[in-house]
């Protein structure tokens, strides 16, 4: 195992520097300390060629002028909160509407705009650091984040959250890692299979917002809990493939209690990768790349077209704080959040 450091690029004044944690099968994680990026992932294929799976941008202005979240860590609450705003005991909060000017989304980028403080761990793992002032983005609490990347021998690429806030808070921490297991630049992800450990998903209305409730994803085109094609019924004609472009759900994962549990399973059609996604949080959420035009160039110039790369954010549901009878997203003050995601690659 290896960790090589050097500098990708300068943002207001300030180095931004990428590591690469590479172990013996030749796998790379690269990380850049802008947003927490992961923002390279290479694995080698069925004919052993070393592949970049994940989209994204080559340049650090890339990242900061034309990204659509690729490979960030987002907080301080991933996904989206109605209108904005939220209440704990008793008190109401308006954070920032930065999607349309109507609704939240990713904690209004905050997260993942930032040059996060970086240190290595070991020869395998890197750890991410930020720092959050209270009121920032409107959220409450002064916030200590922490996002540790590990990758072992065996090909998995663990993710472990932590944070810590001094007053009663929100926290929903994921990575926005866009993924095409065929690589970078080799067309729709529709043929991909796919299957989610999930019997149930959280419905979205026309602006992407929860409806609030649970529905079963038996006979609809939301159940994946048989493996099949991502593309088979992304066009058919459902409400809620409409509302959302095709897929940009959330899913519930079956018998959550806070454990690990392999929440999906995707395999390439072209590469013979295949990409486990285990997860100690109760969703996941699937999008397609709806909204991809093929006007912003990507890795290589190659621009990012409609459905070039799949997501699979862990997560807690999109809207929580406005749903008490889901999952908790509330936390103490000094209380941890803590969370764990694993991305596991086989052939």
């Amino acid at each position: 195992m290896a960790i090589t450091k050097s500098l990708y690029g300068t943002l207001n004044e300030k180095d931004v520097n990428t590591y690469i944690i590479e172990n013996k099968n030749g796998t790379q994680a690269h990380l850049i300390e802008k947003g927490a990026t992961l923002d390279k992932l290479l694995i080698k294929d069925k004919n052993g060629m070393l592949t970049d799976i994940l989209i994204g941008h080559d340049t650090l202005d890339g990242h900061v002028n034309r990204s659509d979240y690729q490979g960030v860590v987002v907080g301080q609450y991933a996904n989206r909160i109605k209108d904005g705003k939220f209440s704990i005991d008793g008190t109401e909060y308006n954070v920032t509407l930065n999607e349309k000017g109507i609704t939240s989304l990713h904690g209004g980028g905050e997260y993942s705009s930032a040059v996060w403080n970086t240190e290595i761990l070991s020869d395998n793992a890197v750890k991410f650091t930020y720092f959050s002032p209270d009121g920032t983005e409107g959220f409450p609490g002064n916030v200590n984040v922490s996002v540790t990347y590990t990758l072992n021998d065996n090909d998995e690429l663990e993710l472990l959250y932590n944070a810590v806030s001094d007053k009663k808070t929100v926290i929903n921490l994921t990575n926005h890692a866009y993924f095409n297991l065929n690589g970078t630049g080799s067309g729709d992800i529709l043929n991909h299979i796919l299957q989610i450990n999930a019997d149930r998903f959280t419905p979205i209305d026309e602006i992407s917002i929860p409806t609030g409730e649970l529905t079963p994803v038996v006979g609809t085109p939301f159940d994946f809990t048989q493996e099949k094609n991502i593309g088979r019924d992304i066009d058919e004609e459902h409400t809620q493939l409409k509302n959302g472009l095709g897929y940009d759900h959330n899913f519930c994962i079956a018998n959550y209690d806070g454990t690990l549990k392999t929440a999906a399973i995707a395999k390439a059609d072209k590469s013979g990768i295949v990409m486990t996604v285990k997860t100690d949080l109760p969703g996941i959420q699937l999008y397609t790349g709806n909204f991809f035009d093929g006007s912003i160039p990507g890795k290589n110039g190659i621009p990012m077209t409609k459905r070039c790369a799949f997501c699979l954010e862990t997560q807690v549901f999109p809207d929580s704080p406005n749903h008490p009878e889901w999952p908790s997203c509330i936390y103490d003050a000094g209380e941890t959040y803590s969370a764990r995601t694993v991305f596991a690659f086989s052939k």
